[in-house]
């Protein structure tokens, strides 16, 4: 305990844990902050410090239930827990390893490539690909999606079932067609060191439900929004 302080919270300020409690802190050398509606009480004056948390009267029709003062007390205790997290430069990122299992931590710590998919669960096909081949991959797949790649294995578009439901109703036979003539160029992506968070964040703006992972200039995987929805990143 030795260079730690001690914070001491009682309305009366004479309460007989208190009382007893002082001592104790004196002799173990701590710092004293006093958290007192009494001004005058024991606590008060044996306090190093101390938060004036008086209030004119309590919000109780009787006077005796402590109500307008346990509210100033809580108001105090936010603002004290305020000034020491500015003063130590506590970040979110603190917040989120000491607290990884809200939602908070989980939207700082988790990043894209914790939840991506990898490997052959990847729908990818060639340019060359013919749309009846590329249909395979999205259904069989799951994601929606199949993203379109060069000989070099460059991402280079996307098609998903909007893509194809679209082209079916403007023309016949697609089906037959390469890929390259249905595809979305230039499709929507994300770093895979990104935290989850931002990738949910650009579904949202763009409206869509799956993100090609990148590694670099390299496909690392796919993520899709159940993926994220599922590991809480709300």
């Amino acid at each position: 305990m030795q260079g730690e302080d001690c914070l001491a919270i009682s309305n009366s300020g004479e309460s007989n844990e208190i009382s007893q409690i002082i001592p104790v802190v004196k002799r173990m050398g701590l710092p004293l902050i006093s958290m007192t509606g009494n001004r005058s009480s024991t606590l008060a004056k044996s306090g190093d410090a101390v938060l004036d948390i008086s209030v004119k009267e309590e919000a109780c029709p009787l006077g005796l239930a402590p109500t307008a003062s346990t509210t100033a007390t809580l108001a105090m205790g936010d603002a004290l827990a305020v000034a020491v997290l500015d003063k130590r430069g506590f970040k979110k990122e603190d917040f989120a390893l000491l607290h990884p299992g809200g939602s908070l931590g989980k939207r700082l710590l988790v990043r894209v490539s914790d939840l991506m998919h990898t490997g052959e669960a990847i729908p990818l096909v060639t340019e060359n690909t013919v749309m009846k081949v590329a249909l395979f991959e999205i259904t069989s797949k799951r994601f929606g999606v199949t993203g379109v790649i060069d000989d070099e294995g460059f991402l280079e578009g996307a098609i998903t079932d909007g893509d194809l439901r679209r082209a079916m109703e403007k023309g016949s036979d697609v089906l037959n067609k390469k890929v390259s003539e249905i595809m979305t160029r230039n499709p929507k992506k994300i770093d895979a060191a990104a935290l989850a968070a931002e990738a949910l964040q650009k579904m949202e703006q763009h409206s869509i439900t799956s993100l090609f992972v990148m590694d670099g200039e390299k496909i690392a995987g796919i993520v899709h929004l159940h993926d994220l929805l599922k590991a809480g990143v709300v």
